[in-house]
């Protein structure tokens, strides 16, 4: 069986278009979300820390709860453990691009 080379170049076209139909919203970059995500996370963490420094003097003034200062705390301490993980693993990626050869 014979083909015309011009219908196989339609045929190809066609069956790209459909491929490529529907890649819109997304494939584009995420990088502001991302963004956000992360000054979202920093502002929290700050945040935490702040409440947590803000019930300790409390507490040394007689004036706070111990179990809130407990649950402060320790919400503090998870939240600047996440955040040393998190950058170690930005790090440990950085590093591993550098590496990459070009």
């Amino acid at each position: 069986m014979t083909v015309p080379i011009n219908q196989a170049i339609n045929a190809y076209n066609q069956a790209t278009d459909k491929l490529t139909e529907g890649l819109g919203s997304r494939d584009e970059p995420k990088g502001a979300e991302f963004s956000n995500m992360v000054k979202d996370s920093v502002r929290k963490a700050i945040s935490d820390n702040k409440d947590a420094e803000r019930l300790s003097m409390a507490a040394v003034a007689g004036k706070a709860n111990i179990n809130e200062v407990v649950t402060a705390v320790a919400e503090a301490e998870v939240t600047v453990q996440a955040v040393v993980a998190i950058r170690d693993k930005v790090l440990e990626a950085y590093k591993t691009v550098i590496r990459m050869p070009v």
